[in-house]
């Protein structure tokens, strides 16, 4: 399973997904497991994180990247900095 990063996407592109209607979630320095049901694809506003799925390699991602994150991933979320995102899932 593997964390799909896009540095710095076009406005376009964003605007093509919609990405600015979506949900907002904030959350603030933190450490905690996470696991995905379905996927999610989001828009980091703020912040900066490192993602491990269990087993694999960490991801580093944040403010101005496009992520997404495929169902069923088992992971751990480490917030280096607060976190402010718009997100979706499939």
């Amino acid at each position: 399973m593997e964390i799909k990063v896009e540095h710095q996407p076009s406005l376009a592109y964003l605007n093509n997904l919609d990405v600015f209607n979506w949900p907002i979630w904030e959350k603030e320095i933190s450490t905690f497991p996470w696991t995905y049901d379905d996927q999610e694809t989001c828009y980091f506003l703020a912040g900066n994180v490192i993602v491990t799925p269990n087993g694999g390699q960490a991801v580093k991602m944040g403010e101005g990247d496009l992520v997404t994150f495929p169902a069923g991933m088992s992971c751990t979320w480490e917030i280096t900095s607060d976190v402010k995102k718009h997100y979706c899932f499939d």
